[in-house]
């Protein structure tokens, strides 16, 4: 390939998804270093130089799968639905355990989450179905059955291991995709009501105790200050004493004094807000916004109905993560321990977001490139 194709090229290609997500994360690994520098453990402290060698690795395997074509996607969804299964059946057996929960698979030094990937391969299959089972009428009860079934499957897996904050996540997905292909609204008063009365019946006899007691603690967080209401009240008081400003990077204190546990996952959105304020915040949502914009501009500028309802999947992934995560930290919401896309510590959701702007670049090049 010589200079002025690579030029022709590189004029065609779509830098909008990973240009987004690099400014976010550029947020994440400042915010990330200033919640750890002041830990004692060495692990800790360093916790920011392993979030750059897994975002290396995950803008390195996305920006690979931005120059496939979309067409495979379509190819192959049953079969990496299917081998996504056996993983997460395989999890449940011999996953490695760690925090009360079979969540991953050791390869060697590298810990695999089976359940992030089950995310993209829901939705690979899911479009593959409503585009040969939905054309344009709106869908009805029965013609939800099927996928919900696609979607029930490692839902149900994921929860078992457990962790219901991403099986949640997996049915949210389905429905966001399902609203998206001409929901009936019938049909979505009845998904509702089911949804409120499954919701009851897995609160009774499904959930764990310790699961029951973050929704209670939700409810009431005052109730059990000191223990199972601690993050939640100590995440609120990270958030109010940012103010407007905040207090400045690296002047966290609830971070330099480990009052908020979790600061680098699920609370970094706390610790962002102590430092930055409102101002901040505000900036950082917007930021959001504009990259879900730019999923949703796509979705209805691609010609293909199975791209366009792909990446109405992608930024379900995107959104709901963002949404939950956020409305969690600031008492929303109950604590599921979902990571903030691009800001949380975590290699296996960084390297899922690397793979969802990878997707969404290569069906945006396919306009012009293939």
């Amino acid at each position: 390939m010589d200079f002025q194709n690579i030029k022709e090229l590189l004029k065609r290609y779509d830098f909008s998804f990973f240009g987004l997500s690099l400014v976010i994360f550029i947020f994440g690994i400042i915010n990330l270093y200033s919640a750890t520098h002041t830990s004692a453990s060495f692990h800790h402290a360093n916790l920011y130089k392993v979030q750059l060698g897994w975002y290396a690795l995950s803008l390195a395997v996305g920006f690979g799968i931005s120059f496939v074509q979309p067409k495979n996607y379509f190819r192959f969804a049953w079969f990496v639905y299917a081998f996504n299964v056996f993983l997460l059946v395989l999890v449940l057996f011999l996953g490695h355990k760690g925090m009360g929960a079979r969540r991953w698979l050791l390869l060697g030094p590298v810990r695999i989450q089976p359940s992030e990937l089950m995310k993209l391969s829901v939705i690979f299959v899911l479009a593959r179905w409503f585009r040969k089972h939905s054309p344009d009428q709106e869908m009805g009860i029965k013609e939800l059955i099927v996928p919900f079934i696609i979607a029930f499957i490692p839902t149900l897996l994921i929860v078992l291991e457990p962790d219901l904050g991403t099986g949640l996540l997996v049915l949210l997905i389905f429905f966001t995709m399902a609203f998206f292909r001409k929901l009936k609204w019938k049909s979505l008063g009845i998904l509702a009501l089911v949804g409120i009365l499954s919701g009851g019946l897995m609160y009774q006899f499904g959930l764990k105790d310790y699961q029951k007691r973050r929704i209670k603690t939700f409810i009431n967080p005052t109730a059990d200050a000191k223990g199972s209401g601690y993050n939640a009240i100590q995440s609120k008081i990270a958030i109010g004493s940012g103010k407007f400003l905040g207090k400045g990077l690296m002047k966290s204190s609830q971070a330099s004094l480990n009052y908020l546990p979790e600061n680098h996952t699920d609370f970094v959105f706390s610790i962002f807000n102590e430092e930055h304020g409102f101002f901040g915040s505000i900036l950082l949502i917007g930021l959001y916004l504009f990259l879900f914009y730019r999923f949703v501009w796509l979705a209805v500028n691609v010609s293909r109905i199975f791209d366009s309802i792909v990446i109405i999947g992608v930024m379900s992934i995107f959104f709901w993560h963002t949404f939950i995560n956020m409305g969690m930290v600031m008492g929303l919401l109950p604590v599921v321990g979902l990571p903030l896309p691009l800001m949380s510590y975590g290699g296996s959701s960084l390297l899922t977001f690397g793979i969802c702007c990878g997707i969404a670049t290569s069906i945006s090049n396919s306009r012009n490139m293939f």
